[in-house]
């Protein structure tokens, strides 16, 4: 692997590159029509997908309104965090991974992917539920583009676009049912989707467990290269999280949740 990027991304230096925090350049940018927000926090609704995006340095402010955004019990998803959740948060997933970019990948149009839509949902929660490539959830596809691969009418290989910072797309998605496994279909759906990413005038972006090594070595065959490692990390709210203690809780609006966007 490159050596990773390690360009400066403190918050308000106007030196931040759209994928140090890129759920949040999301949420803030393109994807703004989907964000629900509470004070500095903002999120996907819970059934598009599960990332919740913290400010670069948060505060017990922001941990509060998290907890409120979210609720008692719930599970918050997190990435490129850099501080962990209160004590009285329980984590209960927690993985390295790896960011990686477009540096000359072969992109080109496939003719046997079909795009897919709301009405194929069914079949694509299916197929992610054999495969387990990560969260896909039943809005999901509304994020970006998905492309599909059928034999015999069956859906069995897929891929698609999940963040979208200014810029950029990330690819996401991808699974290959174990019965065509071998045949290049993931190459190829990842090759077509950064087609399109690419036609847009946009970079194709990825995420990775850091343990999948195959999966890592697949995409930096294609042209992907790394930019940064980053963690993955999923925390219960408790069920009576710490009282707000920063002096913003008392700023006119403190603690209102906003619905940023019409989906």
């Amino acid at each position: 692997m490159s050596a990773p990027d390690r360009r400066p991304s403190a918050e308000g230096t106007g030196t931040a590159h759209p994928l140090d925090n890129p759920a949040r350049t999301a949420l803030t940018g393109p994807h703004a029509h989907f964000a629900e927000r509470r004070g500095r926090i903002l999120r996907y609704p819970v059934d598009v997908t599960p990332w919740l995006a913290l400010p670069d340095t948060p505060d017990a402010q922001d941990w509060a309104d998290v907890a409120a955004l979210a609720g008692p019990g719930a599970s918050v998803t997190l990435t490129a965090f850099r501080d962990p959740p209160p004590a009285d948060w329980q984590i209960v997933f927690h993985a390295e991974g790896v960011q990686l970019v477009d540096d000359g990948v072969d992109a080109a149009p496939d003719p046997e992917a079909l795009l897919l839509g709301p009405a194929d949902v069914p079949e694509m929660l299916d197929l992610v539920g054999r495969t387990r490539p990560g969260p896909f959830l039943p809005r999901t596809v509304e994020l970006g583009t998905y492309l599909g691969i059928r034999r015999s009418g069956v859906l069995v290989a897929m891929a698609g676009e999940r963040l979208h910072p200014p810029g950029h797309t990330e690819i996401s998605g991808v699974c290959t049912d174990d019965s065509v496994r071998g045949q290049g279909l993931a190459s190829r759906l990842v090759r077509a989707v950064a087609h399109g990413i690419r036609e847009r005038g946009e970079i194709p972006f990825l995420h990775a467990a850091a343990s999948n090594t195959g999966a890592v070595r697949l995409y930096e065959s294609l042209g992907f290269r790394l930019r940064r490692r980053t963690e993955f990390l999923s925390a219960i709210v408790p069920a009576d999280p710490a009282p707000r203690t920063d002096a913003r809780t008392t700023a006119p609006g403190a603690g209102r949740l906003e619905q940023v966007g019409q989906q």
